[in-house]
């Protein structure tokens, strides 16, 4: 029978049976002295003292100031959104490897860039966070997509859309802490 399936005090042969003489069982400190458990252990205190220090170094947007990941971001959606909606509105329909789509899902696509696009100009917490989900969206849907790449083109368009999505994706980030996240009321 497995040491697992016993029972846990019976692991080693009674007292009776055994010639030898039984030494004291071993005593062991109290969980609280063996290991710290509070949130604010070594680990936790180094971690904290770092983000205090990189969140002294940042300073709130200035009045019309726009980081250039912004202003790339921007153009990305504008770009996606006017595009999308442009062949719509001139082939009446949307083309996707041959296939062709229903025109609703573009069309409202398009106007949630669109409405992206013009939040993340006027600097809005929830327009960049937002495309930042979208855009976590379309590099995880190219990671899939470059498994089942068949040409140099595809790869070549997985790896563009994977590093540059992740590149800005991780400018996006330094720049959506320094815009003051609303108070609630």
């Amino acid at each position: 029978m497995a040491a697992r399936s016993r029972k846990r005090g019976r692991r080693r042969p009674p007292a009776a049976a055994s010639p030898v003489a039984t030494r004291p069982p071993a005593t062991r400190p109290p969980a609280a002295q063996a290991q710290p458990t509070s949130p604010q252990s070594s680990y936790g205190a180094r971690s904290e003292a770092r983000n205090a220090a990189v969140r002294a170094t940042l300073k709130p947007l200035a009045p019309g100031e726009r980081p250039w990941p912004v202003k790339i971001a921007t153009l990305v959606a504008l770009l996606i959104g006017a595009g999308d909606l442009i062949v719509v509105i001139v082939d009446g329909s949307f083309r996707v490897g041959g296939a062709h789509t229903a025109p609703g899902g573009v069309v409202l696509f398009s106007i949630l860039m669109l409405v992206c696009a013009w939040g993340m100009w006027q600097l809005r917490y929830w327009a960049v966070l937002g495309f930042q989900a979208i855009l976590l969206f379309v590099i995880l849907i190219f990671s899939l997509l470059l498994l089942r790449a068949n040409n140099l083109l595809a790869v070549l368009t997985g790896v563009l859309v994977v590093g540059g999505g992740g590149w800005l994706f991780y400018k996006l980030v330094r720049v959506l802490s320094r815009i003051q996240m609303p108070e609630r009321p």
